[in-house]
């Protein structure tokens, strides 16, 4: 059985730092692209950073890019997002999810507050 379980969400003042983990269950990640996407209170999914398959290469929604970084552990079978510079409008429930734009199976999420 397919199963994501987050964890790391908080609550950060602004300007902060966290790290978010994801470990998975029952498949490999690094046979995955693998997304983080992220919902506000009140909004659509929104889809924050990818990591590809094999080589492992990143790429990251313009919201985020520079403050925030995916990474994938192998040998833990974990996916990382280290956020940095937070913002209030970071406020969200972050999840991992399977694909390329986190259009497949995720996990139940971890939320982070951003306080201002």
């Amino acid at each position: 059985e397919v199963q994501l379980v987050e964890s790391g969400g908080d609550l950060v003042q602004s300007g902060g730092s966290l790290r978010l983990s994801c470990v998975a269950f029952g498949f490999t990640l690094s046979n995955y692209d693998m997304s983080w996407v992220r919902q506000a209170p009140g909004k659509g999914r929104e889809w924050v950073s990818g990591i590809n398959v094999g080589g492992g290469g990143t790429n990251y929604a313009d919201s985020v890019k520079g403050r925030f970084t995916m990474s994938r552990d192998n040998t833990k079978n974990t996916l990382y997002l280290q956020m940095k510079s937070l913002k209030p409008e970071d406020t969200a429930v972050y999840y991992c999810a399977i694909g390329s734009r986190g259009q497949g199976s995720r996990g139940p999420g971890t939320h982070v507050t951003v306080s201002s």
